[in-house]
């Protein structure tokens, strides 16, 4: 039988930090958590646009302001943040055009992998139960990872590569984060996910025809958001599920269907290209994470 959200454990008492949570898949995972009691901080660039949402949402849904192209911003709001159960690396950008972030970094390596890695390093010490990163199946559609050049200095930007290298970055962090953690001896987890495919806004600025087009074209070939969120749902809240599992839709070319474990590229599996992003996040970032 497939898993299905109405197995989502009681969540009373639990408080979750969910990136990006104005939009998309965000809104989905927020209500259904907030559903089932849990206290949800909507972490997003844009507070006025989350306050609209959070006031259809039933529960305790709570705005607070992150800004992951931004990392003062990312510090302000982890020195803000008390104890908490579960951080859910949500937001993203996809294919946008070539920009950079108030600290130099190429946008969507910086918001979709840097914004992330920091937050959940300052956040380490204070998330009592585990982290929930958003991968993708683009994972796939980079040939290499391109170590020594990370942020687009001393090559030609491509905005579909430039995704795929930052959601490839998700599924190493994820997975490196928790290798980590195991060595360490400590009880924290961090799961990775994808979503499959879903007509999200994310397909709707990437400032070309595509725009107009890609939105039908998606609802043929995915599911909606309400089902992409499921795989999220799942990580964060099934107390045995495998943390050294990849999560997500396997149907179609893993664009649709229920939570099942799924596979990934045999790069994302390379243990030392783990580490070496791993050692250059941090060096890019400032922020070393204390086991």
């Amino acid at each position: 039988m497939a898993w299905k959200p109405q197995e989502v454990p009681d969540q009373s008492g639990r408080t979750f930090i969910v990136t990006g949570a104005n939009g998309g898949l965000g809104v989905e995972t927020t209500t259904v958590l907030a559903a089932k009691g849990g206290t949800v901080i909507m972490a997003c660039r844009n507070a006025e646009k989350a306050k609209t949402i959070a006031e259809r949402i039933d529960g305790d849904v709570r705005v607070a302001v992150l800004d992951l192209a931004d990392l003062a911003s990312v510090r302000r709001f982890a020195d803000s943040t008390d104890e908490f159960d579960v951080l859910i690396n949500n937001a993203g950008l996809m294919n946008v055009p070539f920009s950079r972030t108030k600290d130099g970094f190429e946008t969507q390596f910086g918001v979709n992998h840097l914004g992330h890695f920091a937050l959940t390093g300052l956040l380490l010490d204070r998330i009592r139960d585990r982290v929930v990163s958003l991968a993708s199946i683009a994972h796939k559609q980079t040939p290499k990872l391109w170590i020594d050049d990370l942020n687009y200095e001393n090559r030609r930007y491509q905005r579909n590569l430039a995704y795929a290298q930052s959601k490839l970055a998700n599924l190493m962090f994820g997975r490196e984060l928790q290798r980590r953690l195991a060595e360490s001896g400590n009880s924290k987890r961090s799961y990775v996910v994808h979503p499959g495919v879903s007509a999200t806004d994310l397909f709707a600025k990437t400032e070309t025809p595509i725009d107009w087009v890609s939105k039908p074209f998606i609802r043929l070939i995915g599911h909606s958001p309400t089902k992409a969120a499921h795989s999220t749902l799942f990580a964060a809240t099934m107390p045995d599920a495998d943390p050294n599992t990849y999560w997500g839709p396997t149907r179609f070319f893993q664009t649709q269907g229920p939570v099942e474990a799924t596979p990934s590229s045999k790069l994302s599996n390379n243990r030392a290209l783990q580490r070496r992003l791993w050692e250059e996040s941090e060096r890019m970032t400032g922020i070393s994470y204390k086991f």
